[in-house]
């Protein structure tokens, strides 16, 4: 298949700018309504509206019960727990911080395959690169060790859900499953928002008729062009454009963040998170840059999802 050049660019600008709008979206909605109706019926619409467009495009879903097992455990840890984890803190922390806390996923990630090593070991320049991005983390956090703020649990649990979600990323990285893309994110989606459904109906029920104009448009701009869009462009860039290339975006979503919270929230950039900011990309470059050594041939490629 022939790839559009301009075409290309065009689908990396949305992923950049549409995944670091994200945390702006989830911000707005979550201080509007309860956040796991809000999440539910995101996932739940979107997953099924993947699915009927996979289906309609002919993509191929997975194979096997074990392969759909793999995918909806998947889902569970990477939206229901590590995003649900997300909504919730942003309920009590801004969405340019957050967004900042999640830029330390590559850093877990690359800590976890450092530390128990499958197809690859990380060189000298990796482990310096982990060794400043998480400097840069706790330089991000220490503001918040003050009780009296009321954010540190926010803070840590956007942590735990980073660590969660490597762990989750990786997961998916190792087990090799059938089937497209998009069918896999699909299922994903529609599994986690399933899971919120069942959550909010136990706690505080599932109706969001309360919430404000701005609400609905963050959920429907997650659910359309977060999720839906967002996730198109994506498997159009990763097929079109070199990984060394593609995988640039990650650094640019927490910047776009930043910029957004700051621009229409009028959240605060100080000069502690500007720092902190930096010296994690940086590590998160070191990292990405590090010279890895291979343990087998053997190359595994699967991803996960955004918030």
């Amino acid at each position: 298949m022939t790839y559009n050049k301009n075409l290309a660019i065009l689908a990396y600008l949305t992923v950049c700018i549409v995944w670091g709008s994200t945390y702006l979206a989830i911000r707005v909605a979550v201080t509007d309504m309860p956040f796991l109706a809000f999440a539910g019926i995101r996932f739940s619409i979107a997953g099924v509206l993947i699915l009927l467009f996979a289906k309609l495009k002919g993509w191929q879903f997975p194979q096997s019960k074990q392969d759909y097992r793999s995918i909806i455990f998947a889902g569970i840890m990477l939206l229901f727990i590590s995003n649900g984890i997300i909504c919730w803190a942003e309920q009590w922390i801004e969405s340019s911080l957050t967004a900042l806390l999640i830029a330390s996923v590559p850093l877990f990630m690359a800590l976890i395959e450092a530390l128990f090593p499958k197809d690859h070991r990380i060189g000298w320049v990796g482990w310096l690169g982990l060794i400043i991005g998480f400097m840069g983390v706790i330089f991000l956090v220490s503001p918040h060790f003050n009780l009296e703020s009321g954010t540190l649990p926010a803070v840590l649990a956007v942590l735990l859900a980073s660590l969660n979600w490597a762990i989750a990323s990786i997961f998916l990285k190792r087990r090799t499953v059938s089937g497209s893309m998009m069918p896999n994110v699909g299922i994903q989606m529609l599994a986690a928002g399933i899971a919120f459904l069942i959550a909010a109906s136990l706690f505080g029920g599932v109706s969001i008729a309360d919430a404000s104009a701005g609400g609905i448009a963050a959920l429907l701009y997650l659910l359309f062009i977060g999720s839906i869009l967002a996730y198109t462009a994506f498997n159009y860039m990763i097929k079109a454009l070199p990984a060394s290339k593609a995988g640039t975006y990650a650094y640019i979503n927490p910047v776009v963040a930043v910029i957004l919270g700051a621009l229409i929230l009028n959240e605060t950039i100080t000069s502690q998170s500007i720092i902190s900011a930096s010296v994690i990309l940086v590590g998160v470059v070191l990292v990405q840059m590090s010279k890895i050594k291979p343990i087998n041939a053997k190359s595994l490629s699967k991803v996960g999802v955004k918030p």
